[in-house]
């Protein structure tokens, strides 16, 4: 089975653009379950209309996935007359698809965490005791790390590395979501207006 992630945007364009993203949205899932693939919007970003979309972002599961989506990778074009200023010259709109990578975020596992104890010691190389109370946390799957040395308890100190060591995990998870979301915006300022890889035309979004 083949998993993607894959997000169609206006491209910051007008209202018309939206409106190429919901109909495209549409026409994609249709040949998506014909295929048999698996889809799941991920994100979406509605217009002020609630009938338009800004952007989606979808994951298609199935077999061939790769081979379906590539096609669809680019520049989408609609050529018609706007379905909302009658009057407009303009007939050429035009959309964009992008892969995304997904870094996916993890769940916090307690069992996969493993603990080492050392001696505190203190200002000059003096040991705060004799006996090994600091403890450094390690979370095998990531090799990340946390150290408390706070406490003459050996017990708190576990506990304390333990809160550290799950805060890091949090923050490596919100990097992987910031990434995602630096790499998702960036599709919308790359939509190229030309060279379209498909074009529909007309009022019932037709494609040739």
């Amino acid at each position: 089975m083949e998993k993607k992630t894959i997000q169609f945007t206006s491209g910051r364009g007008p209202r018309e653009c939206e409106w190429v993203v919901a109909k495209t949205l549409a026409f994609f899932l249709k040949k998506a379950a014909q295929q048999g693939i698996e889809t799941k919007i991920l994100d979406k970003q509605e217009a002020k209309t609630g009938q338009e979309l800004l952007s989606v972002t979808i994951v298609l599961t199935g077999k061939k996935v790769k081979g379906f989506i590539q096609p669809w990778l680019g520049t989408i074009q609609w050529i018609g007359q706007s379905p909302f200023r009658k009057d407009h010259k303009r007939k050429n709109w035009f959309i964009g698809v992008f892969e995304v990578s997904e870094q996916p975020l993890t769940s916090f596992d307690e069992n996969q965490v493993s603990y080492q104890t050392m001696r505190s010691s203190g200002a000059g190389g003096q040991h705060v005791n004799k006996v090994s109370s600091a403890v450094r946390a390690i979370y095998k799957p990531t090799g990340i790390m946390a150290l408390s040395m706070d406490s003459r308890s050996q017990l708190q100190n576990k506990k304390v590395a333990l809160t550290r060591l799950k805060e890091k995990f949090e923050d490596l998870n919100q990097v992987k979501m910031d990434d995602s979301r630096i790499d998702k915006w960036s599709n919308h300022l790359e939509l190229q207006r030309g060279n379209p890889v498909k074009v529909f035309y007309g009022d019932r979004f037709k494609i040739k």
